[in-house]
């Protein structure tokens, strides 16, 4: 049997926790799995820029999550 895997795609960067997992919590009621990457630990360059959260889901589900996200925006 074949093992499926699927490339995990950012789909949201935020600098606040808080706009991820609302987003986070939007995509989840619409039926599509999420993954909240560096949720204790904000990449930070060099210069001290925190770069912040991102959300990201599988491949095959971005179009749906970014349209999903898009219409939370408006």
């Amino acid at each position: 049997m074949a093992k499926e895997s699927h490339k995990l795609t950012t789909i949201m960067n935020a600098q606040f926790i808080h706009e991820v997992q609302i987003a986070q919590g939007k995509l989840e009621s619409e039926g599509i799995r999420s993954f909240l990457i560096d949720e204790f630990l904000p990449l930070t360059h060099a210069t001290g820029f925190v770069e912040g959260y991102r959300l990201q889901v599988d491949a095959p589900d971005v179009l749906k999550a970014k349209s999903i996200l898009d219409s939370i925006k408006e």
